[in-house]
């Protein structure tokens, strides 16, 4: 069934339980919408965009913070509503004498938040006939950011409705009352994956967590770096810090750190002081070379050790390269020709999945770039996959990034299938619109439960997904998939706790059918889909039983 509306093209939206009863709220109230990526933010928009200008008349503002975003959305409307024109404005594409004129003579305008800001402040239009100003990734409302701004011009607009959209809002109800204060927000709407009116609409996924083994040359590497990384634990210890912390951790070491340069800053300089620094920078860099060298391969580890040779400008840098174990180290990885397990992993997993299907798409996931680099080059010897990579704009060390306009041209070719694997970094998780996929990879969990669910959410959207997360055992990358999975019970387990905490201080919106605050979430959700089974939407096709496959291995 998809939605009947006049300002709507037919057959464009589905017609979801959850995205009609939030647009009924928005439609009446400013609202804050939380939903993780991939749940139809831009979609619950245009449904309450077309029931605005139907009933109210006026002009739409539609902000994002990048030019790109700014781009798909104005694109998405123009597929979605039955609209003349959308205006779009960015500073280098609209001077400032066509945007007046543009603003006179369209309903809809897309912009970045800047553009608005200084264009209110040289008086070239007001906000006097906005009847809805949409904020997207709203969370960014605090501060000095342009979203404050224009909120504040908007509040003085009589009946004017704001809608925020955001996958990110925090977990703290200060931090997104802060939100909500600073864009005049009066309601709130959240939503999971596992909510009775969303559940009938989201597919199977099915996730599957693959071990593999450390090579015998990076448990050599890493018994050498981290007797490097127990001397400077001692030596820290020995200066006064990390005392009472047996097995201090990658935290405990940031936090050792801030505490070094406070006291530094205070005045506090002496050389107990600079020893320890000069430990807990050596401590920090070794740190991330074991990382490495556990979860991503060699490669990575020698570009680092590259960097860090050429970048050279501490005496922190120099006692690093020049200890002997880390010498010992950096001989070893120079005489292996192995690649981490992992990499033959994501090719056979990847090409397992063009077997299956040759017109799939897949997205892997990697945290470094260098990685995402090695991954690409060699997907690209398989028959039939074409990996291009994603990443952020910065260039770093010689590692070029992608300019917006070329994170944009990327995923139009990967739509297109020019491109049929795309090779992410963060970038990858959140804000850009990334089709949906049929597989998942993670090369490495992530002990962010909100970024789990990002990555975990660009596939099962309009059918059935795999996610693949690959593990090194005995390594951190136990640690962050066990983190990230109880992080994620816990978010499940405590929602209700956080709205009603909401609703001590502001509307909130509920979802139809039965709450989700089980203990049990498995069992809760395995009883919601029977009742959907039984009487639910007949129109959507409801999670299959293999659902609980994901409940057991992520969840549960």
């Amino acid at each position: 069934m998809f939605v009947e509306h006049p300002l709507i093209r037919r057959g464009t939206l589905e017609d979801r339980d959850y995205q009609r009863n939030i647009a009924g709220t928005c439609g009446e109230k400013s609202t804050l919408v939380v939903l993780p990526t991939g749940m139809g933010k831009t979609v619950i928009a245009a449904r309450v965009i077309a029931a605005v200008l139907r009933q109210r008349g006026g002009r739409v503002l539609f902000l994002a913070p990048t030019k790109p975003l700014v781009e798909q959305h104005a694109a998405r409307l123009k597929d979605f509503l039955v609209v003349d024109r959308i205006a779009l404005f960015t500073g280098e594409v609209t001077p400032p004498e066509e945007r007046e004129l543009l603003w006179r003579e369209n309903k809809i305008v897309a912009s970045t938040p800047q553009v608005i800001r200084n264009d209110l402040r040289e008086g070239r239009f007001g906000l006097e006939d906005v009847t809805l100003l949409v904020f997207d990734e709203a969370h960014r409302a605090v501060g000095n950011y342009a979203y404050v701004d224009v909120a504040r011009a908007y509040k003085e607009v009589a009946g004017g409705l704001a809608l925020g959209m955001t996958a990110s809002p925090g977990s703290e109800v200060e931090k997104i009352l802060e939100v909500c204060t600073n864009l005049g927000i009066a309601a709130v709407e959240i939503r999971t994956e596992y909510d009775p009116d969303v559940l009938p609409y989201v597919h199977d996924i099915d996730v599957q967590r693959v071990v593999v083994e450390p090579t015998e040359a990076a448990r050599e590497i890493r018994a050498r770096l981290e007797t490097v990384l127990q001397e400077m634990i001692e030596r820290l210890k020995s200066c006064g810090f990390l005392a009472g912390v047996p097995k201090p951790t990658t935290k405990d070491l940031l936090r050792a750190g801030e505490e070094i340069h406070r006291r530094l800053g205070s005045g506090e300089r002496h050389g107990t002081m600079y020893t320890a620094a000069t430990a807990q920078a050596i401590g920090m860099k070794v740190n991330h070379a074991i990382e490495l060298v556990e979860t991503q391969g060699m490669e990575a580890f020698r570009s680092y050790l590259d960097r860090a040779e050429r970048n050279e400008r501490s005496r922190a840098d120099r006692q690093f390269l020049k200890n002997p174990k880390v010498v010992e180290a950096r001989d070893l990885a120079s005489r292996e020709t192995a690649e981490h397990p992992k990499v033959k992993k994501v090719m056979w997993t990847v090409r397992e999945q063009f077997q299956r299907n040759p017109d799939s798409r897949v997205i892997v996931f990697t945290h470094y770039r260098d990685t995402s680099d090695l991954v690409v080059r060699e997907l690209a010897t398989l028959p039939g996959v074409r990996p291009v990579r994603f990443v952020g704009q910065a260039t770093r060390d010689g590692n070029v990034g992608l300019k917006q306009r070329e994170q944009v041209e990327t995923i139009e070719r990967f739509k297109a299938g020019d491109h049929n694997v795309l090779v992410c970094t963060s970038v990858g998780e959140e804000g850009l619109d990334i089709p949906a996929t049929d597989l998942v990879v993670f090369y490495e969990p992530i002990p962010s439960d909100i970024r789990t669910i990002q990555r975990r959410g660009r596939t099962g959207r309009t059918r059935a997904g795999r996610v693949i997360v690959l593990v090194t055992r005995d390594t951190r990358d136990e640690a962050y998939f066990y983190s990230s999975r109880r992080k994620e019970r816990k978010m499940h387990q405590e929602l209700e706790a956080l709205r009603r905490a909401l609703r001590q201080r502001i509307f909130v919106g509920q979802p139809t059918g039965e709450v989700f605050t089980s203990d049990r979430p498995e069992e809760r959700l395995r009883h919601m889909r029977e009742q959907v089974e039984s009487h639910g939407p007949t129109a959507v096709k409801p999670r299959k039983p293999s659902q609980s496959k994901l409940l057991e291995d992520w969840v549960g």
